[in-house]
C-alpha cells in the first residue's frame, strides 16, 4: 500500500521589496571565487516536459554530485511545488499527476556495498494541492493515455532464506498494482512480467509468469468497464514485444521457457483483436522470430512488420537441450580435445570487417534481425530485408521501405570511412529496386507518401521519382552552394539536411548553410522560402518541428524557425508560412535559444533562455513567441559568484584569414590589468559565445571557475588546411593569443593551451612551433601520427586509417602516400623543439585514442630532459568517468595552471612525482 500522504510547501511569490531588502547587502558585497566544492552543487535541468494543455513544467534539478529533486512548477502562476529525491518525472495527459521515481539518498547509494544498493520507489503529486504519496520498491511506472490510470510495477520480493524454489530456477513476475487516479482504487495483478496500455488509455495488456508456470498467460484488461480477457494462454509461457495497433489490435511474440527459465529462441508472432487470437508467422526455412524482436504496426493496422534471423548452427531447437556429452574417457593425446581450449584470433587480409571491429559487433550481429512484413489481408508473410540487404525501415507508407546496405564497401572503409547503397522496397512482394549506390554523405530521406526519395551525392541533392524510376538533380542551377561552404576534411563535403516533405509529396524541403529551400517533386520552379534573408544577412534558419506526430508539413502551416547568426553568434526564432517566402522575426537577443517542446493540446511553447552567465532555464511563450516568461530559477544562486562575462573577439591569422574567438573576462576584471589566459579550443569555439559552460566536474576545464579565479578564458576558431593540421592549429591561435597582448588583455608571460583528443594532439604540436606558452595541458593526444594511423579504436574496433586519409585528422593520403605528411604532423619527431612544461592527461582504457600515444609522448620528453608529467588513470576510457578521477584530474590541472601561470608554490606531485604504492 502506498505510504500517506504528505503536504508539499508552495512556493509563494516575494514582494519585489522584500527582494529588494535582501539584495542590498549582498550587492556590497564583493563576489565569490567559484571553487570545485559549489561546481559540485550546481544543478542542470534534466528530463523536462511539458503539461499537454500546458499547464505544468515538470522535471529533475539534477547536481553534479548530490541528492536531486523533481520540480513541478505552474506555467501560468507561482504555483511551485519540490519533491526531494524525485527525478525522471511524468506528467498525465490531463496535467493532474505527476509521478516520478523516488531514489535512495546519495549517501545510502555511495556506501552501499556492492550489489547490495537500496531500490528505488515511486512518487504521485497532485498538481492542484501539491499533495504526494509515496511507494516503496517499483521499478518502473506509466500513466494510461487519457491519465485516469497509473500502473506501477513493483520489484521482485527477496525470498524468504529457507525457502527453495517451486520449480527450477525460473523468475516469476512481480506485483503490478493499477490505480484508479481519480479514487485512489487499486487493484493488484500477481506476477506481471511484462505491461503496456493502448493509445487511448481504455485498456492494459499485461503478461503473467508464475513461479510454476501454471498460469501464465497474455490478458487485456478494460480499465473502465472492469472487463479482463485473456489473449493467449500457455504453460511456461513468455511473451515479448506487445504492442498495439491504433484501433485497439495486439500484436506479441509467444514462446515457451524450460524449468529455468530459458526461452526456446524460436517465438511465434501472433495478434488479438476482439475474440480472435491467431498465429501469424513463426519459423520458415530455418528462419526464426527470436525472443524480443521487434513488432511494429502499420499506419493503417493492416501490417505488421517484425524481425526475424536465420537460427543459428549451434542454437538448439528446444530451450534447454545441449549436445550430448562423448562417452569416450580421458585421452591425453587427444589432440582436438586440447586444441578445444586454443585462444587465437585469425587476422586475415581479405576480412570485409577486421577482427577487432568483429568482436565488438559480435554480439549485435549474432542477435540482427532482419525486416519482414505479415499482411494481415490475405496472411502473407514477406521478407523485405536480408542477409544481402540489413537494414530496412518500417515505413509511413503501405507501398514501398527504404533499404540500405554498406556489404559491398565494408572491405575498404577501414580507410574509406564506408558508404552505402540504397534501395527501395515493395512492402507487397519484397522485390527491390536500386535507387543509388555508394552514398557517403547524410540519411537517404524516404517521403512520407513513399513516391520520392531525397539524398545527397557529389555535391547536390537528388530526387528519386518511385513510380518512373529516374532521378534528377534538384539544387543544381539555384545559384548557391549547397555543399557543406566550412568543410576542410580530405572527404567528400556533405549537404545541410533535409528539412521535411509537404503534404502529398508535392514538395521537399532543403538546406543550405543558411535558407531554406522549397523544391517541387513535379519539376516545377525550386523556391526559397526565406527569401534569401539568411545568405544576406549571415543568419542560419531552419525549420523546428513542433509536432513530431505529423509527417508533413501542410500548404498552409504556419513555421516556426531557429535562427544562427554566423557573425554576432546570437540566436532567435522567427516565424514563417508554407505558402509564401519571407520570414517574420519573433525573438531574437544576445543569447542563446533553444526550442524543447509544445504542449499537444494547447498553444504553449516550451523553450530555454541561456547565456555565459544565464543558466539555461525554462520559459514558456505563445506559439508566436507572445507573452513569453521565464518559469524555472535552478541555480539562483550564480549571481553571488564573479562569474564573468564573454565577449566576442576577432583577428587575422598567420595566412590572413579573418578568425573569430571568445575571451571570457575574469568576475573581477579591472580595466587595463592584464590577466593569465587559459586557452580552450577544438576546432570552432565562436559559437560558444552565449552558451553557459555546463557547471560539472570533468576532464574539461569549468570556465567560470577559472574566469572567477582572476583568468582570462579564452575560446579560438580553428580553420584547418588539409596536411597541415598542426600548422593550422599555430597559424590561427598564436596570432589570437598575440592579438590579446596586444590589447593589454593578456599577461605575455601567464599563457597556457590546453585541449583534449583532437585538440590535445593540437596542443603537443603547436608547443613544438611556438614557445609562447608558459605551459600546455593536452588530454588524450595523438603524439605519432605514424603509429596511430595503424592503431585501433578499441571502443568500436575500427581501425584508425580512416581518420587520417577521410576525416579529422585532415592529410592528404594514406602513411606511403602521404609519408613526409604523417612526419611532419607528429609531435613526437619534434619533441627536441619543445621548450614548454606539459601535462599529460590519458586513460589507459582508452576506446578512442590509444594510450600508447601518450606513453610514446611522454618518454620523448623525458629521454630529451624536458619537463613533463603524465598523468594515467588507471581503467578509464577517452574522458574520466569515476567521480574520484575527474575531480583529482581537475584539481591537479587547476594546481598545475596556478604554479606555472600566477607562481603558487608547486604541489609535491609537480615537483617531486608520485611513486607507485602498490594500489
Amino acid at each position: 500500500m502506498p505510504a500517506p500522504t504528505r503536504p508539499v510547501t508552495l512556493a509563494t511569490r516575494v514582494s519585489l521589496f522584500l527582494l529588494v531588502v535582501l539584495a542590498a547587502p549582498a550587492a556590497a558585497q564583493q563576489k565569490k571565487a567559484l571553487t570545485f566544492t559549489d561546481l559540485m552543487r550546481m544543478r542542470q535541468i534534466e528530463n523536462a516536459s511539458l503539461a499537454a494543455d500546458g499547464r505544468w513544467i515538470a522535471f529533475t534539478a539534477q547536481p553534479d554530485r548530490g541528492d536531486p529533486e523533481v520540480v513541478v512548477h505552474s506555467t501560468r502562476g507561482a504555483q511551485r511545488y519540490v519533491v526531494a529525491l524525485g527525478s525522471n518525472p511524468a506528467i498525465s495527459r490531463d496535467g493532474a499527476w505527476v509521478a516520478m521515481r523516488l531514489n535512495p539518498a546519495f549517501e545510502a547509494t555511495e556506501t552501499a556495498k556492492a550489489g547490495s544498493a537500496p531500490h528505488r520507489g515511486m512518487a504521485l503529486l497532485a498538481t492542484p494541492t501539491g499533495a504526494v504519496t509515496e511507494f516503496p520498491e517499483v521499478q518502473s511506472f506509466a500513466f494510461s493515455g487519457d491519465g485516469a490510470w497509473l500502473a506501477y510495477h513493483r520489484y521482485q520480493a527477496e525470498p524468504d532464506s529457507g525457502a527453495e524454489a517451486a520449480s527450477g530456477k525460473r523468475k516469476p513476475g512481480t506485483v503490478l498494482v493499477v490505480r484508479n487516479l481519480a479514487s485512489g482504487a487499486e487493484r493488484e495483478i500477481q506476477d506481471v512480467r511484462s505491461y503496456v496500455f493502448d493509445d487511448d488509455g481504455d485498456a492494459l495488456a499485461y503478461a503473467v509468469a508464475a513461479a510454476d508456470g501454471g498460469t501464465d498467460g497474455l490478458h487485456v484488461q478494460r480499465l473502465a468497464q472492469g472487463s479482463e480477457t485473456t489473449v493467449h494462454a500457455e504453460a511456461r509461457a513468455a511473451y515479448s514485444s506487445v504492442t498495439w495497433s491504433k484501433d485497439g489490435a495486439l500484436a506479441f511474440l509467444a514462446t515457451r521457457e524450460d524449468e529455468d527459465g530459458k526461452p526456446d529462441p524460436s517465438t511465434r508472432l501472433m495478434s488479438w483483436k476482439g475474440s480472435d487470437t491467431r498465429v501469424l508467422a513463426s519459423e520458415t526455412d530455418g528462419w526464426i522470430i527470436p525472443v524480443g524482436a521487434p513488432v511494429q504496426w502499420s499506419e493503417s493496422g493492416s501490417d505488421v512488420f517484425f524481425g526475424w534471423r536465420p537460427r543459428h548452427a549451434d542454437e538448439p531447437a528446444v530451450a534447454g537441450t545441449a549436445p550430448d556429452e562423448p562417452e569416450d574417457g580421458f585421452d591425453a593425446y587427444d589432440t582436438e580435445a586440447i586444441l578445444s581450449a586454443r585462444g587465437v584470433d585469425v587476422w586475415h587480409w581479405k576480412d570485409p570487417v577486421i577482427n577487432s571491429q568483429q568482436k565488438i559487433v559480435w554480439s549485435r550481429e549474432q542477435n540482427r534481425t532482419y525486416r519482414a512484413v505479415h499482411h494481415l489481408a490475405d496472411g502473407s508473410t514477406v521478407a523485405l530485408a536480408g542477409l544481402d540487404l540489413p537494414d530496412v525501415d518500417v515505413p509511413t507508407n503501405p507501398r514501398v521501405a527504404l533499404g540500405r546496405s554498406d556489404l559491398p564497401y565494408r572491405w575498404e572503409s577501414t580507410w574509406t570511412g564506408g558508404a552505402t547503397d540504397v534501395y527501395l522496397v515493395d512492402v507487397a512482394t519484397g522485390a527491390r529496386a536500386k535507387v543509388a549506390e555508394r552514398l557517403g554523405g547524410g540519411r537517404p530521406d524516404l517521403s512520407p507518401e513513399g513516391r520520392f526519395v531525397a539524398y545527397w551525392d557529389s555535391g547536390d541533392y537528388h530526387l528519386y521519382d518511385a513510380t518512373a524510376r529516374t532521378t534528377r538533380n534538384i539544387t543544381q542551377g539555384l545559384g548557391v552552394d549547397f555543399a557543406d561552404e566550412d568543410h576542410d576534411t580530405p572527404d567528400e563535403p556533405g549537404g545541410y539536411g533535409v528539412g521535411g516533405w509537404t503534404d502529398g509529396d508535392a514538395a521537399v524541403v532543403v538546406y543550405d548553410k543558411f535558407d531554406i529551400w522549397v523544391i517541387p517533386t513535379d519539376g516545377g520552379r525550386a523556391w526559397n522560402l526565406t527569401e534569401g534573408k539568411g545568405r544576406q544577412e549571415r543568419r542560419k534558419f531552419r525549420v523546428i518541428d513542433t509536432d513530431p506526430e505529423t509527417e508533413a508539413l501542410g500548404a498552409r502551416d504556419q513555421l516556426l524557425l531557429s535562427s544562427y547568426d554566423d557573425v554576432r553568434k546570437n540566436f532567435g526564432f522567427y516565424g514563417a508560412r508554407m505558402d509564401r517566402p519571407g520570414v517574420t522575426r519573433l525573438l531574437e537577443e544576445d543569447r542563446r535559444f533553444q526550442f524543447r517542446a509544445k504542449a499537444a493540446d494547447a498553444d504553449v511553447l516550451m523553450f530555454t533562455r541561456e547565456d555565459y552567465d544565464e543558466f539555461p532555464d525554462l520559459w514558456v511563450a505563445k506559439p508566436d513567441l507572445s507573452d513569453a516568461h521565464k518559469v524555472t530559477d535552478v541555480n539562483p544562486n550564480i549571481s553571488d559568484f564573479a562569474w564573468g562575462t564573454s565577449e566576442l573577439t576577432e583577428w587575422r591569422g598567420m595566412d590572413g584569414t579573418m578568425l573569430q574567438g571568445v575571451v571570457i573576462k575574469p568576475g573581477d576584471y579591472e580595466p587595463g590589468k592584464r590577466y593569465p589566459v587559459l586557452v580552450y579550443y577544438y576546432e570552432l569555439f565562436s559559437q560558444r559565445l552565449h552558451e553557459f559552460n555546463e557547471p560539472a566536474v570533468n576532464h574539461r576545464p569549468s570556465f567560470p571557475l577559472y574566469a572567477s579565479n582572476g583568468y582570462v578564458v579564452f575560446l579560438p576558431d580553428v580553420r584547418f588546411e588539409i596536411g597541415r593540421p598542426g600548422y593550422s592549429a599555430t597559424k590561427a591561435i598564436v596570432p589570437g593569443v598575440q592579438h590579446l597582448i596586444d590589447i593589454g588583455l593578456a599577461d605575455p608571460d601567464a599563457l597556457a593551451l590546453h585541449g583534449h583528443s583532437w585538440s590535445g594532439y593540437q596542443t603537443a604540436q603547436v608547443v613544438t612551433q611556438t614557445d609562447i606558452f608558459k605551459t600546455a595541458v593536452t588530454g588524450a593526444p595523438v603524439a605519432n601520427m605514424t603509429s596511430a594511423y595503424s592503431g585501433i579504436r578499441w571502443g568500436s574496433g575500427l581501425a584508425r586509417q580512416f581518420q587520417y586519409e577521410q576525416g579529422q585528422s585532415r592529410l592528404s593520403g594514406s602513411l606511403w602516400e602521404a609519408r613526409d605528411e604523417y612526419i611532419d604532423n607528429s609531435p613526437v619527431f619534434f619533441a627536441d623543439r619543445i621548450h614548454t612544461p606539459m601535462l599529460i592527461l590519458h586513460g589507459d582504457k582508452d576506446d578512442a585514442v590509444p594510450w600508447y600515444q601518450s606513453i610514446e609522448l611522454y618518454l620523448a620528453m623525458r629521454r630529451l630532459g624536458k619537463e613533463a608529467v603524465f598523468l594515467q588513470y588507471r581503467d578509464e576510457p577517452h574522458h574520466p568517468q569515476k567521480y574520484a578521477n575527474k575531480l583529482d584530474w581537475a584539481m591537479k590541472m587547476k594546481e598545475w595552471l596556478d604554479h606555472y601561470l600566477k607562481g603558487a608554490p608547486p604541489a609535491p606531485w609537480i615537483t617531486e612525482g608520485l611513486p607507485y604504492s602498490g594500489r
